[in-house]
């Protein structure tokens, strides 16, 4: 649900009519939200980008009640727990003094997530908070209650405070990419093949990015395909202080680029960027040790049309049956969709560079198998360990241990 927009995320949660989408407009200071006494007005997650005055630009995701009832009901609750997943940021309204299951149940999942929140009592106008009910918030949960309401002379200065000082300084930090591997005026080379998977005209998010983060940090790339690379790389004066290629020719480039150059994929610059790139580092050997029968599970979690050469689903099961000598099964998941079964089936993941979601979206996409301890990897990592070629790849971002 995060997606490709990397503005802080804010979920909105509560129970049916406690006046969520109300809360949205106050914030917004205008009508973006549908606003109705029907509870269950909002069915399903909806996600609303707009500016909050004394905050800036953000996307406030509106959730469907958590007390909803039957079998949509019950759909569209889980959907609203998924929505914690993707999230910089959660509210919490509550109405009428209400406090219960439904509520303790949300505040364990942004917890679990580690997602930071604001418990607002709303409606205040209408039914004050019983001081007993925000003592036992404080006592149990560390929860402090604002008093609130949308509708009469209530000013949004002290949300939006509250809200500033919760709002994780994370949420609005852009890492650079490979910033700390460059300086002005150093030369990068930008190995881009043009095969089945590149979208006609342009090219590939992950490209595009990396150029911007070369452009950011005032040094000049330079870019070819992989049949120019041999004849490029003996005539390019300067060197270049940083090789990057597209993973799928890794070995070429490998061979092609001389060892003292640093070189490694837009796919790890991307792991290291925004995806678990320690435990990446951990589970990637994994690849060595699968045996007949595992699963292997394969999150493609950034849309994109299928070729019918696709990395995910084509390219990296027969890279991976190959090199293993195993009979391996895969189970391709794309988007945020649900994983089938449950997570301690799979002997290992394997997660896309994630070029269109963010960085929260993946460490929580991943945090089951971690906390399975089931291996994970990603794309341009594990393409690099199937070839022989993974500790140049990684090379670029660890450090070197120091001489005793």
């Amino acid at each position: 649900m995060k997606g490709k927009d990397g503005k802080p995320h804010i979920g909105i949660f509560g129970r049916r009519n406690n006046g969520k989408s109300s809360l949205i407009n106050f914030l917004a200071q205008q009508d973006v939200a549908i606003v109705s006494h029907i509870a269950g007005t909002t069915t399903d997650p909806v996600k609303k980008s707009m500016e909050i005055p004394g905050i800036g630009p953000v996307i406030l995701i509106d959730t469907a009640g958590i007390d909803d009832f039957g079998e949509l009901g019950t759909k569209r609750i889980k959907k609203s727990f998924e929505a914690i997943r993707t999230i910089d940021f959660a509210m919490l309204v509550i109405a009428n003094n209400d406090f219960g299951e439904p509520e303790e149940q949300i505040i364990r999942e942004l917890q679990r997530f580690e997602v930071p929140f604001l418990t607002i009592h709303n409606k205040a106008d209408e039914v004050p908070f019983d001081t007993d009910l925000a003592e036992r918030l404080k006592l149990d949960f560390d929860i402090e209650l604002l008093n609130f309401s949308t509708y009469s002379g209530y000013s949004a200065d002290d949300l939006v405070q509250l809200m500033r000082k919760r709002i994780p300084e994370s949420a609005y930090i852009t890492k650079t990419l490979v910033g700390d591997l460059i300086k002005a005026n150093d030369m990068v080379l930008l190995i881009t093949p043009i095969d089945s998977e590149a979208p006609e005209g342009r090219m590939i998010l992950p490209q595009v990015q990396v150029l911007r983060d070369v452009l950011d940090n005032d040094a000049i790339p330079v870019f070819c395909k992989e049949n120019q690379l041999e004849d490029l790389i003996k005539n390019l004066k300067p060197e270049p202080v940083l090789a990057i290629t597209d993973s799928q020719v890794f070995e070429l480039a490998n061979t092609l680029v001389p060892q003292h150059i640093p070189l490694t994929s837009f796919s790890t610059v991307l792991a290291r960027h925004k995806g678990d790139f320690q435990n990446y580092i951990k589970g990637t050997p994994h690849l060595s040790k699968l045996n007949d029968g595992d699963k292997i599970l394969i999150l493609e979690s950034c849309t994109h049309h299928v070729a019918c050469d696709d990395i995910g689903r084509v390219k990296i099961p027969r890279w991976l049956t190959e090199y293993s000598g195993k009979k391996l099964s895969f189970e391709v998941v794309s988007g945020l969709n649900t994983i089938p079964g449950e997570i301690w089936e799979y002997a290992m993941v394997i997660q896309c560079g994630g070029c269109m979601i963010t960085r929260k979206q993946i460490i929580s996409r991943l945090k089951p198998a971690v906390d399975a301890g089931i291996p994970v990897t990603n794309y341009g990592m594990a393409i690099a360990y199937m070839h022989g070629i993974y500790d140049r790849a990684v090379a670029p971002f660890i450090k070197p241990k120091p001489v005793v």
